[in-house]
């Protein structure tokens, strides 16, 4: 029976590797598919490197007991609205992921790179709260972020509003002008209190984009692909489509 391992000679070398190309592929193919391999291989034990060094930040600060507006987790409710705590959010868990939507007040839709992390997030969300509280908070009432969230279909996750409290500021995802910034912090509880422990916005601080790309499948497919990324920028109105809960 056949092990589904090839060798495959480089040159200088000889290695053992489990063949990443169909038959009848070039000997120019080949090695530049193993080369490209070890790179990929590289690249995945720095993100392990990376993600120990977040592990070894010293500690965050410490934030206030802000108190949020919230629907029930059923989104074909509407009632009744109630005040949560920041502490409340964690649940059963001592950490807790939060993704900042950038969702002004009056506004008629979200932002559409947003709307592409939630989709993401609202997908594997299930799989998250094995491990931590998750929370999407916007700064847009109640009643707005959840007429967003159910014409995405965005159901089980918990939406929260900042509109009545400094939160968005003090956390980095809104500016003294108003403007909001997507980005996704990590915080966690030591008893009654709440400490910030990671942020990262989407772009990093030289205002570089592709800050927490991590975090969505989409980039790195469109990566595989022979035409890249390009300028391609996600729009709400073809996955509303696609739901058929919004109009073309």
């Amino acid at each position: 029976m056949s092990t589904g391992r090839t060798t495959v000679s480089t040159g200088a070398e000889t290695e053992h590797s489990v063949a990443m190309w169909p038959k009848g592929a070039s000997a120019e193919y080949t090695a530049a598919r193993v080369e490209l391999d070890r790179a990929e291989h590289a690249l995945h034990k720095e993100v392990h490197r990376l993600a120990a060094l977040r592990r070894d930040m010293p500690q965050g600060p410490l934030l206030d007991d802000y108190e949020f507006d919230e629907g029930p987790l059923d989104l074909g409710l509407t009632e009744p609205l109630s005040r949560t705590r920041l502490v409340d959010l964690f649940g059963e868990h001592d950490t807790l992921f939060v993704y900042h939507m950038m969702f002004h007040p009056g506004e008629e839709q979200v932002c559409p790179m947003c709307s592409l992390w939630v989709d993401g997030f609202h997908g594997v969300s299930r799989h998250i709260l094995q491990h931590a509280a998750f929370a999407v908070i916007a700064k847009a009432p109640v009643p707005e972020i959840r007429r967003w969230a159910n014409r995405r279909g965005w159901d089980g996750i918990r939406f929260l509003s900042s509109h009545g409290n400094s939160f968005n500021l003090d956390v980095g995802a809104e500016t003294e002008d108003g403007d909001q910034l997507p980005m996704a912090s990590v915080f966690r509880r030591e008893g009654d209190r709440v400490r910030h422990f990671y942020t990262q916005r989407a772009n990093f601080m030289d205002d570089a984009e592709g800050g927490f790309d991590q975090l969505n499948p989409v980039w790195h497919i469109l990566d595989l692909l022979p035409s890249g990324r390009g300028e391609w920028y996600a729009e709400n109105s073809y996955a509303g489509r696609l739901r058929g809960n919004l109009a073309p």
